[in-house]
């Protein structure tokens, strides 16, 4: 699988839905509720045992989603998650080492975190220009991202953490971002009673925010 360039999966549509999967046969069906409703990249968190399995069969079963792992904190996890086939893998942060072994590998584009400007600094410089601000709401919002925009024009953001389907468009106003995640699409609530129409519903709303 070649890498694909994280810069570009940022602007394929507006929101990435950060899911939590319970069931791993779950996937197909979410994956094809968020497809259709106009949102082909996707997170699932790697918070429950059946993450590695769920991002699998939904690289197989639904092609055309651009599958991410999320909560990457460790290069340990990195060969599991290659093994998974899937598209590109997330982190809440950035440490020496992650950044390290992200450089060497070829499979996976990267979505690492930053939530302040000396962060920004060391991932460019690193290489990497798609970055994941987080947690968004609580590290200075609309406002810390209207102020680093002058510094970092080449840098494209992705704010995650707070966001929500009212807060949305407030980000997606901004040139320097291309997309935000959120779990507001697909919630675990929504996942677990199989609600696969609202969520489609969801993500037909959240492909028109910000236009």
């Amino acid at each position: 699988m070649s890498k694909l360039n994280m810069d570009v999966i940022l602007r394929q549509a507006p929101v990435i839905p950060v899911v939590t999967l319970e069931r791993a046969e779950d996937a197909v069906p979410l994956g094809r509720a968020l497809v259709a409703g106009g949102l082909p990249v996707i997170e699932i968190t790697l918070r429950t045992e059946a993450a590695l399995a769920a991002a699998s069969a939904l690289r197989k079963e639904v092609p055309e989603a651009l599958v991410g792992l999320g909560t990457l904190v460790h290069s340990s996890q990195l060969e599991a998650v290659i093994r998974s086939d899937a598209t590109f893998v997330v982190s809440p942060g950035a440490t020496p080492a992650l950044i390290s072994a992200m450089q060497e590998q070829t499979s996976l584009a990267w979505l690492p975190a930053a939530a302040t400007a000396s962060e920004v600094m060391v991932l460019r410089d690193a290489g990497f220009s798609a970055v994941k601000f987080f947690p968004a709401e609580a590290s200075g919002g609309v406002a810390w991202l209207k102020a680093v925009r002058p510094v970092f024009p080449d840098v494209t953001f992705c704010p995650t953490g707070g966001i929500d389907a009212t807060r949305a468009s407030n980000y997606l106003a901004l040139p320097n971002v291309g997309c935000v995640g959120g779990s507001w699409v697909a919630p675990s609530e929504l996942i677990r009673a199989g609600a696969w129409d609202e969520v489609e519903k969801r993500a037909r709303v959240a492909t028109r925010t910000g236009n």
